[in-house]
C-alpha cells in the first residue's frame, strides 16, 4: 500500500499498533486503517497464489461457506481491512478469508463453549459477547448487511464495487450508522477485523498466515524448539519462523 495523502501506511500501523505477532491486544485496533488501502485485492479468491500454494502445504477447500459469492464479499471485506502492500501480501494472500472460513465451521462459529441463554441485553463496553446470535449467524447476517447496502447505494454486489466503496460501507459499519438484525453493526465490524488479524498473524496450521508472511512482516520467529545457541548471545539475531506443525513430524 503506498503512502496515503494523510500519511498513514501499512508500514506505520504494524510498528504503532501495539500487535504482537500471534496476540490480539483489545480494543480497536484497526480503526482508522479502513480508508488507508491500495487497490481492491484479488478478486480470484479461489485459490492462493501460485508460488505459495504448494509450500503453504495447508487444505484450501471451503467448510463453511456454500456459496461462493458469500466468501468472496468476506474475501473483500478483509483485504480492505489488510492490504496487500510493499511489505507483503494482504488478507486474501495470507489466507485469511479460509482461516475465517473453517473457524467458522468448528466451536468458534457455534460458540460451543460460550453461555449463549438469555436474558441478552445490549452489552456496555467492557462487556463481551451480548447477542444470541452464534458468530456463524452474525457473520452471514454481516455479509449479507454488506452486499445489501453496495446494492442499495453502488447498484453491484460488495465483491464488485470499489475498493474506496467498500471502505465507506466498513466505515459505516464501525461508526454504527448501519442497522443490522440482532446486532450494532460496529460490534460485527469489530468481530470482523479482530479475526482478520487473526487469520494474518495465526500459525498456518490454522489455514492462514500462509508461508508464515504475517510472522515475517513483524519479525516473529514463531515457535522455535528452543533458543540455546542465541540466548546468551549479545548481538542480534534473526530468526526464520517455524509453525507448530514442525512439531508433528
Amino acid at each position: 500500500m503506498t503512502e496515503t495523502k494523510k500519511g498513514v501506511s501499512r508500514r506505520d500501523f504494524l510498528k504503532t499498533t501495539g500487535i504482537a505477532a500471534g496476540t490480539l491486544v483489545g480494543g480497536g485496533l484497526i480503526g482508522g486503517l479502513v480508508g488507508y488501502n491500495a487497490k481492491k485485492g484479488n478478486s480470484n479468491v479461489a485459490t492462493a497464489p501460485a508460488d505459495n500454494e504448494h509450500d503453504a502445504d495447508i487444505n484450501r477447500g471451503l467448510m463453511f461457506f456454500t456459496k461462493r459469492h458469500d466468501f468472496e464479499v468476506l474475501s473483500q471485506a478483509t483485504e480492505r481491512i489488510f492490504p496487500e502492500d510493499e511489505l507483503g501480501p494482504g488478507a486474501i494472500g495470507l489466507g485469511v478469508p479460509y482461516f475465517i472460513d473453517n473457524q467458522l465451521a468448528g466451536n468458534y462459529g457455534s460458540n460451543a463453549r460460550e453461555y449463549m441463554q438469555g436474558p441478552f441485553y445490549e452489552g456496555g463496553p467492557t462487556q463481551g459477547y451480548q447477542t444470541r446470535l452464534t458468530r456463524a449467524e452474525l457473520f452471514m447476517n454481516g455479509i449479507q448487511t454488506m452486499d445489501q447496502e453496495a446494492n442499495k447505494r453502488f447498484g453491484k454486489s460488495f465483491a464488485d464495487i470499489e475498493g474506496e466503496q467498500m471502505d465507506e460501507i466498513l466505515t459505516d459499519l464501525q461508526k454504527d450508522s448501519i442497522k443490522m438484525k440482532g446486532v450494532s453493526s460496529a460490534f460485527f465490524f469489530k468481530l470482523l477485523r479482530s479475526a482478520t488479524l487473526e487469520g494474518a498473524y495465526a500459525d498456518p496450521i490454522y489455514n492462514g498466515n500462509v508461508n508464515m508472511e504475517g510472522w515475517k512482516m513483524k519479525g516473529f520467529p514463531g515457535h522455535q524448539m528452543s533458543y540455546i545457541n542465541q540466548i546468551e548471545d549479545e548481538k542480534f539475531h534473526k530468526i526464520d519462523p517455524k509453525s507448530i506443525s514442525i512439531m508433528q513430524h
